[in-house]
């Protein structure tokens, strides 16, 4: 948690980059587009600087945000939303108390999947739904992270990848049901043409994801 403390300023103002906001768009159109929950009361597990938080706000949620970090959570607060400290091996909350729970860039950073997705599946009401954006260890993109991380500390340094056949396996395992996934960003981060990237994200999230630089997995609880 020191390192995301420390980073967590220039971590959000990296949204405001030309690659952040095209990483950011698209990552999001992509979530967005799979989730099938429209309204209700919402978890953002891992909510970081409380980028899916606040468009969870904006789209009619009552949504709470949960983290480790409190360097994250600081922004996040600043932004005006509704957002905690916590476990997410041991989250605070009743069972059956989320119609959504949606997890962004938080998987990549846990050692046991299998009890957060049992916290999950238990908050979660029946019929609802969890939505999982994650890295893509496989990926050109994440190949050239992977690489950098090893000369210069970074995020990826501490991250464990997945693929989306891994996803949808650990959902299943989980007792989730109707489990698909999905996947963007097919193109390295030093990519000059963004606007070909997302036409290209667009047409091939379904049929090249496990390709994809991010993926998305979602299910729901029975």
């Amino acid at each position: 948690m020191e390192y995301f403390d420390r980073i967590a300023g220039r971590y959000d103002e990296w949204y405001k980059t030309k690659t952040g906001q095209y990483v950011d768009r698209v990552e999001k159109w992509l979530i967005f587009s799979m989730m099938r929950t429209k309204s209700g009361k919402a978890l953002d597990l891992g909510c970081g600087t409380g980028n899916y938080t606040l468009e969870l706000k904006k789209r009619g949620f009552d949504v709470i945000g949960l983290d480790a970090s409190e360097g994250m959570l600081r922004i996040a607060r600043s932004k005006g939303l509704n957002c905690i400290r916590g476990n997410a091996y041991s989250l605070p909350f009743p069972e059956e108390s989320f119609d959504l729970v949606l997890s962004v860039t938080m998987f990549e950073f846990i050692h046991e999947p299998e009890k957060v997705l049992a916290e999950i599946h238990r908050v979660l009401k029946p019929g609802g739904e969890v939505v999982i954006g994650t890295m893509n260890g496989k990926s050109l993109w994440f190949l050239f992270k992977r690489l950098k991380s090893i000369f210069t500390e970074t995020a990826y340094r501490y991250a464990r990848f997945y693929t989306p056949g891994e996803l949808e396996g650990l959902l299943r395992k989980a007792g989730f049901t109707n489990v698909e996934s999905a996947g963007v960003i097919f193109f390295p981060s030093f990519w000059p043409l963004l606007g070909l990237a997302e036409k290209v994200d667009r047409k091939c999230h379904k049929k090249c994801r496990w390709f994809g630089a991010f993926i998305a997995v979602r299910g729901e609880k029975s």
